[in-house]
């Protein structure tokens, strides 16, 4: 097989570029080609250095290209389609190399030891996907119902243009099964009762044919009112222990915002529509905002706004109000306490504030006395415009159309919510999924594959739960073994986490790998920032973006005296105040499933 010519193959790639810019931008085509050719020279010139093989570089040639793209052009429909027309020229440049540098190899061995591999043995190119198939569990806990549903999740592994890391990437997601939705059970008040909710979800597997052992992954997540009550962060726990292999629990108003936004199915419809859709989950206790574009989340927000915060029967009988609706009725001067009798224009009234709030933050940073107070999080941003609305959640059911009713101000908030939609004039859409958008966030929109290039001691036991993620701030211009030490200990600080105590992952997001001699420095310098947990043998968790993983294990052991409890991912995109489940490896231990969540339990405020 003939090697790459990686010099042809740049002109190549230069000659598809300048064609399609003249084609698609006509006088713009000349300016947008300079700038390209010269922030992808600039962008493969930081490998000279390394004196790369020539599979080496056709691997750079590769990784640039994208970063060098989106700095002329943005993503959308064009620059979509010039990758379309790139990726086969790219696809079989990649396939060409790896398949050389394997005969490269056969023939050394063969050379060593004569007939080890055989003569008519077929290597699989970057065209022959390997594929997983997971079934996955989302449980919500919410503040006025609670159900699960089951999901069939389908990996691919195929190696091309876009994928060229050799990562699994989750490809598609089929619910299998969608659970009854009852009302949350509560003990009183303050307290969730957990029995009757363990005895639902497992009626619920037995309805689906379907056992804990069965479930490879899954979420558990308590939502709105329900994070605030005292034993929230029990019951997460216990059903996560009971519901599968690898069942994380999870709590945070912005992760929440994150599933219900993936959930709707308004992430995906952004990316199919190049449209910027700001989403609102609304629920009993909470109203949940993201703002999707491009497929990406790209910030979230939460406010207490919600059917059930004020619960009255059809005799307009209080027979629940949350903290969240004194603070309203304070504001309005009413004086209502569970057992009253509440006239209907007062509920409305009620209703009307949290739906006036609602929009607000919709529209622009909190301003009201009463938006300021309900807010849960930080505004959204919005520097980007909003092309278009929905909602989803049980509020939207009937802001949509049902003409179910709960026993409490559901149908009065989704009639103000609309009336004031209406009258600004708001372009509304509405999603895939609605009451149910949370609990298939969980359960389909959770998991996280790491890549396949890691290293791991054989004896820890999975799953890991629970791991705070501490960036260092190693970069290749600040890089040395001094620095290194330095911005372990100093993350350590940060977090208020005790080296040598607790069990953290240090996350390295710079690709920084240079060389070889670099690699044995950098080890060696893991191991004496770290001399508490080398001598009590604590587990050592180190997580990359860039896939060094395998290399940075081996070296460790080759190198240093950490020889056990070590455990090397990369591929994985965290940031400052993630934290991580891993699970068990899959695929012959080439992969492993890591959740990224959130830990932060909803609190009771204060109102002034």
């Amino acid at each position: 097989m003939a090697e790459v010519d990686v010099n042809r193959l740049k002109w190549k790639i230069l000659e598809i570029v300048q064609k399609f810019f003249e084609k698609h931008f006509s006088e713009n085509a000349p300016d947008l080609e300079k700038r390209f050719t010269r922030q992808y020279d600039s962008l493969l010139r930081q490998y000279e250095s390394e004196n790369p093989s020539e599979r080496s570089r056709v691997h750079h040639l590769i990784k640039e290209f994208k970063p060098a793209l989106s700095s002329v052009i943005e993503p959308g429909e064009n620059f979509d389609r010039l990758l379309g027309e790139v990726s086969p020229v790219l696809n079989a440049a990649l396939s060409r190399a790896e398949q050389s540098n394997i005969q490269a190899s056969i023939r050394t061995q063969e050379s060593s030891k004569p007939h080890s591999i055989p003569k008519d043995r077929v290597y699989a190119s970057y065209d022959q996907p390997e594929n997983l198939n997971l079934v996955s569990v989302g449980i919500d806990i919410g503040s006025s119902t609670s159900h699960l549903v089951f999901s069939r999740l389908a990996l691919k592994r195929e190696r091309s243009f876009l994928n060229p890391s050799n990562r699994f990437i989750l490809t598609d997601r089929e619910l299998i099964y969608e659970s009854e939705i009852i009302f949350t059970p509560l003990l009183n008040r303050t307290t969730i009762d957990i029995e009757a909710i363990v005895e639902f979800c497992k009626e619920e597997y037995k309805k689906a044919g379907i056992t804990p052992e069965m479930v490879e992954t899954g979420a558990v997540i308590v939502t709105g009112e329900t994070a605030k009550k005292a034993n929230a962060a029990e019951i997460v726990k216990r059903l996560s222990s009971e519901s599968g292999k690898f069942v994380s629990a999870a709590a945070g108003p912005n992760y929440e915002s994150i599933l219900g936004a993936m959930g709707s199915g308004i992430v995906a419809l952004s990316s199919e529509t190049n449209r910027t859709i700001l989403h609102a989950d609304i629920g009993g206790g909470t109203s949940n905002l993201a703002i999707a574009s491009n497929g990406n989340v790209l910030t979230t927000s939460c406010i207490n706004v919600g059917g059930r915060l004020l619960g009255i029967d059809s005799g307009f009988k209080i027979w629940r109000i949350d903290e969240p609706t004194n603070f309203v009725m304070n504001e309005l001067g009413m004086e209502y306490k569970i057992g009253d009798i509440i006239p209907e224009d007062d509920v409305r009234s009620i209703a009307r504030e949290y739906a006036q709030a609602l929009v607000e933050v919709m529209s622009g940073p909190a301003r009201s006395r009463i938006a300021k107070e309900l807010m849960m999080t930080e505004d959204l941003d919005f520097s980007r415009p909003i092309d278009e609305f929905s909602f989803s959640g049980g509020v939207a059911e009937i802001y949509y159309g049902s003409e179910e009713t709960f026993d409490d101000i559901g149908r009065y908030l989704a009639e103000e919510i609309k009336g004031l939609v209406d009258e600004l004039g708001l372009p509304i859409i509405k999603p895939e999924n609605l009451i149910r958008a949370t609990v298939i966030g969980a359960g389909a929109f959770t998991l996280s594959v790491s890549g396949s290039t890691c290293y791991f001691d054989k004896s820890i036991e999975f799953p890991i739960s629970n791991i705070p993620i501490i960036p260092v701030n190693v970069t290749k211009e600040n890089y040395s073994s001094d620095i290194v030490k330095k911005e372990i200990k100093r993350a350590f600080t940060k977090f208020d986490m005790k080296e040598g105590e607790d069990l953290i992952g240090l996350y390295f997001k710079d690709s920084l790998y240079r060389s070889y001699s670099w690699l044995q420095e950098f080890v060696r310098a893991i191991e004496n920032s770290l001399p508490k947990s080398v001598s009590s043998k604590k587990m050592i968790i180190l997580l990359f973006e860039s896939d060094i993983g395998k290399m940075v294990g081996l070296m460790i052991r080759r190198e240093t005296s950490i020889q056990h409890n070590l455990i090397c991912l990369d591929e994985l995109f965290l940031e400052e105040g993630d934290w991580i489940d891993i699970g068990a490896p899959l695929s012959s231990g080439q992969v492993f499933p890591v959740t990224v969540k959130s830990l932060v339990f909803n609190q009771n405020k204060e109102y002034s």
